[in-house]
């Protein structure tokens, strides 16, 4: 009997979708308040999940869902980051 592997889910904090979480990137706030993406998903701090989607990027700049999950205010060079990376 072969064992199966739960896959874990998490939320898009743009779109509110839940997807797997190797499709998903992670954004993380670490103990100094940097905002970096994370492609590891190992990096320590406080972790938010996006959709690879510029589309969900631009909803959560829209809506300040970074700056929910964080509680802190997000500011605009941190939003003009990650959207070049994710270009």
């Amino acid at each position: 009997m072969t064992k199966v592997r739960k896959i874990p889910m998490r939320t898009c904090i743009g779109c509110r979708e839940q997807k797997p979480k190797k499709e998903l990137i992670r954004i993380v706030k670490n103990k100094e308040n940097e905002i970096f993406i994370d492609r590891t998903g190992k990096a320590n701090g406080r972790g938010a999940y996006l959709c690879d989607d510029v589309n969900c990027l631009e909803k959560v700049i829209k809506s300040k869902a970074l700056n929910r999950a964080f509680s802190m205010d997000v500011k605009e060079e941190v939003y003009e980051h990650l959207k070049e990376s994710m270009e």
